[in-house]
């Protein structure tokens, strides 16, 4: 992608594809479907998951799965509150430039 990446495009993008799970879902799943939208490498995407857990917008829990432990990232209600709001201004940024390329005001 020609597009700088922000870190709250980041943020946004990471809190959608965990808000999809009700129960969570772990580190390596979230790189994958974020990486359906945009190429990203799990050493970018962790230090992402560990300031949206540090901002309290997802509870972190460990399980074990195959003899080995699994962290699971889930969305708090502070993290759906950011979201919403992360919808709300996506919305009204890409009608601009969508705008803007196709000759609008």
């Amino acid at each position: 992608m020609v597009f700088n990446t922000g870190a709250a495009l980041l943020d946004a993008i990471v809190l959608a594809v965990v808000s999809r799970e009700s129960e969570g879902t772990y580190g390596y799943k979230i790189t994958q479907d974020v990486r359906q939208v945009l190429e990203v490498s799990e050493s970018t995407l962790y230090p992402v998951l560990r300031r949206l857990q540090k901002d309290e917008c997802l509870a972190v829990y460990d399980m074990a799965v195959d003899g080995r432990n699994r962290r699971y990232y889930k969305v708090t209600d502070k993290g759906e509150a950011q979201l919403h709001l992360y919808q709300i201004e996506w919305k009204s940024y890409s009608s601009k430039i969508t705008n803007m390329f196709e000759g609008g005001k």
